[in-house]
C-alpha cells in the first residue's frame, strides 16, 4: 500500500502514463464528456469530491506545462478563477517555470474533450469548473 499521495490506482497510472503535451481535463459533475473519451468518474454527491481538492492532489502528482480554462469562468465563476490561477501560480513557483494559459470559449473547450487522454468528473457543481492540463516533462 502506498503511504501518501495519490491512492487511487485509475489515477495513479493515467499520471504516470502521461507524455508530453498530453492532456488531462477536471471537470465538473456536468461537463458533457464524449464517448470513447476515457473517463474517470469521482463524482459521489454534489460538491463531492470538489474541483480544487481534486485539482490540489493532481497538481501534486504531475509536471504541467500549461492550462486551459473556459473563458467565461472569468465573470461566471471568479472565486473558483482566481483560487485555481494562485494554483497555477504555485506550480510555476514549485517547478521554476512558466505555465501557459489559454482561455477558449466553453464550446471551444468541449470541442478539445476528443484529444483528452481522460476526463476526471467531479462532483463540483459551480459553472465551468473545468480545466484541461497540458502535461510537460521534469527535465
Amino acid at each position: 500500500m502506498k503511504r501518501r499521495g495519490l491512492l487511487n490506482a485509475p489515477l495513479s497510472r493515467l499520471i504516470a502514463e502521461l507524455g508530453h503535451t498530453d492532456i488531462l481535463v477536471i471537470a465538473d459533475a456536468g461537463l458533457p464528456i464524449p464517448p470513447g473519451v476515457p473517463r474517470v468518474d469521482l463524482a459521489l454527491r454534489p460538491g463531492l469530491p470538489g474541483f480544487l481538492e481534486v485539482f490540489d492532489v493532481l497538481a501534486d502528482e504531475l509536471c504541467v506545462e500549461g492550462a486551459t480554462l473556459a473563458q467565461e469562468i472569468r465573470e461566471a465563476n471568479s472565486g473558483l478563477h482566481d483560487q485555481v490561477e494562485r494554483r497555477l501560480e504555485a506550480l510555476e513557483q514549485r517547478d521554476g517555470r512558466s505555465l501557459a494559459r489559454d482561455f477558449v470559449s466553453h464550446d471551444a473547450f468541449k470541442r478539445l474533450l476528443p484529444s483528452a487522454r481522460a476526463v476526471i468528473r467531479t462532483g463540483e457543481c459551480s459553472p465551468y469548473a473545468n480545466i484541461a492540463l497540458h502535461s510537460g516533462v521534469a527535465f
